[in-house]
C-alpha cells in the first residue's frame, strides 16, 4: 500500500495497493509499473505521467504498509505456509516459529534465494543455537524441510510400556529403556538386542542390559541410531 501525493490536486492524491502484477492504478493516467522500484524512483515516474496532464506536479510517493514480505516454509518434514517479515527477521527467528517436528530432516534442509542455495542444513542451528549458522532473510526466500524417515527408536518386547522415542544425538540404550519404563520380570536382561540397518542388512548387538541397569556397566550403555530396534527378550521359564 502507497500513498502517493499530487501536491494542490486533491483528486489525484490517493492511497493505492500494488498489485500482484507490480503495478497501481492512479487517477487520470491508469496503470503505472511499480514492482521493483523505490519510493524516489516511483514519483519521478508518476510525476512524468502526470506532467502530461497537470502543469509542473509535485509527486511524493511513500510506502504506507506492507503485507507481501514474507518467506516460504515448505517440504513434507513441516506445515507448510507463509512467514511474514516483521523488521529484521533470521533463520532461528523462523524455524522457532514453524516447530519443526521430530520427523523434521533438519540436516537436509535447505535455505534457497533466487536459483540459490544459501544454507544446507539447520540442526546446528536449531538445536544448539550455534549463531554462525544464522542468516538474516529476505523476502521471497524458501525454506524447504523434508521428511525425517528414520526419527525415532522402537523399544520392544518384555518391557513395561512398549513404545516409540524421538531420536536425538547422543540418546543410549538406558535413556531408551528409562523410556519404556524398564524389564518385566519376564525379560532375560542380559540378552537384550539392539538391532539396526547396515548397509542394507540388519546388524543385531546383543548388550548385557541386566549388567548396565543393575550393576551400573557403562560399558553396555550403548549410543543408539535414529531407526534402531531395542527388543528385550523373554526368558526362559
Amino acid at each position: 500500500m502507497i500513498n502517493v501525493n499530487v501536491w494542490g490536486e486533491k483528486e489525484l492524491s490517493v492511497k493505492v495497493t500494488v498489485r500482484p502484477d507490480g503495478k497501481v492504478t492512479l487517477p487520470g493516467v491508469g496503470d503505472v509499473d511499480a514492482a521493483g522500484q523505490t519510493p524516489e524512483q516511483l514519483q519521478t515516474k508518476i510525476a512524468a505521467k502526470y506532467g502530461e496532464i497537470v502543469r509542473n506536479p509535485v509527486v511524493t510517493v511513500s510506502v504506507d504498509t506492507s503485507q507481501n514480505n514474507s518467506v516460504i516454509v515448505h517440504g513434507p518434514g513441516v506445515k507448510p505456509g507463509m512467514v511474514p517479515l516483521v523488521g529484521r527477521t533470521t533463520l532461528l527467528q523462523v524455524l522457532t516459529r514453524v516447530a519443526p517436528e521430530a520427523t523434521a530432516d533438519l540436516d537436509g534442509a535447505t535455505l534457497s534465494r533466487g536459483e540459490d542455495v544459501l544454507r544446507t542444513g539447520f540442526r546446528d542451528l536449531y538445536e544448539r543455537g550455534v549463531a554462525s549458522d544464522d542468516v538474516e532473510l529476505k523476502p521471497g526466500d524458501r525454506v524447504f524441510i523434508p521428511f525425517r524417515s528414520k526419527w525415532a527408536v522402537y523399544v520392544v518386547g518384555a518391557v513395561n510400556t512398549p513404545k516409540t522415542v524421538a531420536h536425538h544425538d547422543g540418546m543410549t540404550l538406558l535413556e531408551a529403556l528409562l523410556a519404556a519404563e524398564g524389564f518385566t520380570r519376564f525379560a532375560d536382561r542380559n540378552r537384550t538386542e539392539v538391532v539396526r540397518e547396515h548397509d542394507g542388512r540388519p546388524e543385531v548387538i546383543v548388550v548385557r542390559a541386566g549388567d548396565l541397569v543393575d550393576k551400573g556397566d557403562l560399558s553396555q550403555n550403548v549410543q543408539l541410531q535414529a531407526g534402531d530396534y531395542v527388543i528385550a527378550k523373554k526368558g526362559m521359564f
